[in-house]
């Protein structure tokens, strides 16, 4: 037992320290601690950037907080393409370094850069000069927009640093090295801890900005995490080392990595413009409801992107081994990843059913906020299950390079059933912000169960990238 004990200790030692392994060869179980210990921990990192702004906005109220709400549904979009083409380059990452192609690996990355560089300027620009548009656009109160509308141009206007930040990590994973990633993250939510409650209050030398503060420390934050993973690809200190000689445009690869990624990006912006959806329902209840909403998102957040680690785990390992020709092991690597994923939120999930209310009241303490924001805790809490399997599930596809098959279930299940039924539980049969809460889980749970059915057909392990 004690033997046992001291061999996982030790790697998880060697997940956080960044050991350098070989994937398509370690045992299963131990690839999947090894890069899931790192992945995990990064998307923790991940998700503490909007639990710290939500933490000081929330002592601002609840106007303050939906507007935060609003901005963050604005942003989903940035994210699903940020997520899109970083799944793609995870993917293509992966099968290169499962080759043995450091060259090629490093190739992928720098056109993900170019790529993820040009699609942000798209975004920041007209998000600069349209902000207060935006926000009544998606059904903001007149008081929210005149009071956040700066705090939403600068977070849209940070596009490039939150784009970078996210592609950059997504070569690391692709590549192995996750420990990268969790301490790029943690050095960048450190800076937005500090900085957060000293721009939004005044704190010492800082001038007192209010919400706009949490938007200049989070972007102020993410630049300074994207510095670092610049010096970590060109100083070669990672598995993928980038020359000055690579970088230029390679019109095959960028084709290439555009096409995985367009359906990519297809694919998580209709997950997350479904949240848009979701939030003009709610929104239609008033401020309290919207805000109980946000800081509920914020939670469920945070304990689902641990979940995402487990999940990209299990994407990187199915690209390698499909790189190495090991179709099997890489199924195998799902399966496995899948129960883990199951045992773990279905802790989570209970935890959230059982104390729903002390878990909002640590962000705000107005009654309606609390009661909307652990019903919402609760209900969707209840899907938890389902959600473990489900994410497993689209990941391994897209770690395979198969970007399209999630996109037709996204679409179907989100679309097709999330947005409508939400409508009609909330809107004709007048349950309010409650019904389109239960259409969440619903939704969920139906992707579980198509996700589960499509990866068993087994196509994913045909797919060339």
């Amino acid at each position: 037992m004690a033997q046992g004990s001291n061999s996982l200790w030790r790697d998880i030692r060697d997940a956080v320290a960044g050991a350098e392994r070989d994937y398509t060869s370690e045992p299963l179980s131990r690839a999947i601690l090894l890069l899931a210990v790192p992945m995990v921990l990064e998307m923790c990192m991940e998700s503490l950037f909007g639990i710290v702004n939500i933490f000081w906005v929330a002592r601002l109220g609840e106007h303050a907080v939906a507007g935060v709400g609003l901005t963050e549904t604005m942003l989903t979009v940035l994210y699903a393409v940020a997520m899109g083409v970083g799944m793609a380059t995870t993917a293509m990452v992966a099968r290169r370094t499962g080759e043995k192609d450091p060259d090629g690996a490093a190739v992928a990355a720098v056109q993900s850069i170019i790529l993820g560089l040009f699609l942000s300027l798209l975004t920041a620009v007209p998000a600069i000069l349209y902000s207060g548009g935006l926000l009544r656009l998606i059904g903001g109160e007149p008081s929210v927009v005149d009071s956040t509308h700066r705090y939403t141009a600068i977070m849209l206007g940070s596009s490039p640093s939150i784009m970078l930040l996210f592609l950059m990590n997504a070569i690391f994973r692709g590549a192995g090295d996750a420990a990268i990633a969790m301490r790029v993250l943690w050095a960048a939510n450190l800076l937005n801890m500090v900085l957060d409650p000293c721009l939004i209050y005044g704190l010492g030398p800082f001038p007192e900005l209010g919400i706009t503060g949490a938007g200049v420390a989070t972007s102020i934050s993410r630049s300074f995490g994207v510095v670092l993973q610049l010096i970590v690809l060109f100083r070669g200190r990672g598995r993928v080392a980038v020359s000055w000689a690579q970088v230029r445009v390679d019109f095959t690869i960028l084709r290439r990595l555009s096409r995985i990624s367009a359906t990519g990006m297809l694919q998580f912006l209709i997950a997350h413009a479904s949240w848009v959806g979701l939030v003009t329902v709610i929104a239609k209840s008033g401020s309290a409801a919207l805000a109980g909403y946000t800081i509920a998102i914020r939670v469920i957040i945070f304990t689902l992107l641990p979940s995402w680690g487990l999940a990209n785990a299990a994407a990187t390992l199915v690209g390698q081994n499909l790189g190495a020709r090991e179709p099997g092991r890489a199924e195998q690597a799902v399966w496995r990843t899948g129960l883990y994923n199951m045992c773990f939120l279905g802790l989570m999930g209970l935890a959230c059913i059982l104390f729903p209310e002390p878990m909002i009241r640590f962000f705000s303490t107005e009654p309606d906020v609390v009661r909307y924001g652990a019903q919402c805790l609760r209900i969707i809490s209840y899907g938890y299950v389902f959600y473990a399997y489900g994410m497993v599930m689209v990941q391994a596809l897209n770690g395979a390079g198969d970007t399209v098959t999630p996109t037709i279930v996204n679409l179907g299940c989100y679309w097709m059933f999330q947005i409508p039924l939400a409508w009609f539980l909330a809107i004709h049969l007048k349950y309010g912000a409650i019904g389109a809460f239960w259409a969440v889980p619903a939704a969920e749970s139906v992707l579980a169960v198509v996700g589960v059915l499509v990866f068993r057909r087994g196509s994913w392990k045909k797919q060339t990238i």
